[in-house]
C-alpha cells in the first residue's frame, strides 16, 4: 500500500483524486489550510508541513490560488519533500502556461520549473480548463443583462473527474516527467459555450463579443491554451450542465 499526500485535497480536483486513490486501496493524507489532521498553509510551511510529508511515498500537488502565492507554496513543499525523502512529486498544470502570458499561467509555469529543478523525481500533467471554471466565469458575466465575452476565443473544457482519474494513475506509477497533455473532447467558441450555459440555467441574456487588448488575449485567440491534438476527454460541456442544472433541457 502506498502512502500519498494530496495537497488541496478538499478542492474540486484534489477531493476527487483523494477519493479515487482511497478507493484503490491507498493510504491518503489530505492537506489543506483547514483539513485536520494536516491543516497547513503551504506558503508558511513549518513543522506541520514536515509532519504531513513524513513517511509519504508520493505527493500529488493540487493546491493552487489565483490570488498569488503558488511559487512560495511550491518552494515550501519541495523543501519539505526533500527533507522527508519523498520519492515522487506529481503536479497538475494547465495547457498553454508556456504560451499565454496570463499572470496565473506564468505562476503555474514557474512552479513547473521549480519542480523540474528540485532534485526530486517528478511528473507534470497539463490539462485544459475544467467545466466548472467556465460555469464560474459565465455566472459572473451573466449577472447583468448584457453578457460580454472575449471575441474570437475558444475553449476545450474537460471533465474534472477524468483528470482526477489520470492523476491517480500517475501517482501510483513511476515518475514520468512531463506527460502528454489532456484536452476536453471538443473545441468550442466562447459564444457557443455561453449559449449552452444560458439554456441550461434558463437565463435570458444578450451576448456581445468584445475585442480585448494585450498579448495574453492574442494568445488565447490563437489557441495557445488548447490541446487540439490531445482531445482525449469524453465528458462534454452539455453533459456537465445537465448534471449541474438538472431539470432543464440542454
Amino acid at each position: 500500500m502506498t502512502t500519498i499526500l494530496v495537497t488541496g485535497g478538499t478542492g474540486t480536483l484534489g477531493r476527487l483524486v483523494a477519493e479515487r486513490l482511497r478507493a484503490d486501496g491507498h493510504e491518503v493524507r489530505v492537506l489543506s489550510r483547514h483539513a485536520q489532521p494536516y491543516a497547513v498553509d503551504l506558503r508558511k510551511g513549518g513543522a506541520a508541513l514536515d509532519a504531513a510529508v513524513t513517511g509519504v511515498d508520493t505527493i500529488v500537488h493540487c493546491a493552487t490560488t489565483q490570488t498569488g502565492g503558488d511559487e512560495k507554496a511550491a518552494a515550501q513543499l519541495i523543501a519539505a519533500a526533500r527533507r522527508a525523502d519523498v520519492g515522487h512529486l506529481v503536479y497538475i498544470s494547465i495547457v498553454g502556461v508556456d504560451q499565454v502570458p496570463f499572470p496565473y499561467y506564468r505562476a503555474k509555469l514557474a512552479v513547473e520549473k521549480q519542480i523540474e529543478e528540485s532534485g526530486l523525481e517528478w511528473t507534470v500533467l497539463r490539462t485544459t480548463q475544467f467545466h466548472d471554471l467556465l460555469v464560474m466565469f459565465f455566472n459572473a458575466v451573466s449577472r447583468v443583462p448584457v453578457m460580454l465575452l472575449p471575441a474570437g476565443v475558444s475553449d476545450q473544457p474537460i471533465e474534472v473527474a477524468e483528470v482526477a482519474g489520470r492523476l491517480a494513475e500517475l501517482a501510483v506509477g513511476s515518475p514520468a516527467g512531463r506527460v502528454e497533455d489532456m484536452g476536453g473532447p471538443e473545441v468550442r467558441s466562447f459564444e457557443e459555450l455561453a449559449r449552452a450555459y444560458l439554456k441550461a440555467t434558463g437565463r435570458g441574456r444578450r451576448i456581445v463579443n468584445v475585442r480585448l487588448a494585450g498579448k495574453a488575449y492574442r494568445e488565447f485567440r490563437a489557441g495557445g491554451h488548447l490541446a487540439v491534438e490531445r482531445a482525449v476527454g469524453k465528458g462534454t460541456f452539455e453533459e456537465y450542465l445537465a448534471r449541474r442544472f438538472p431539470g432543464r433541457a440542454v
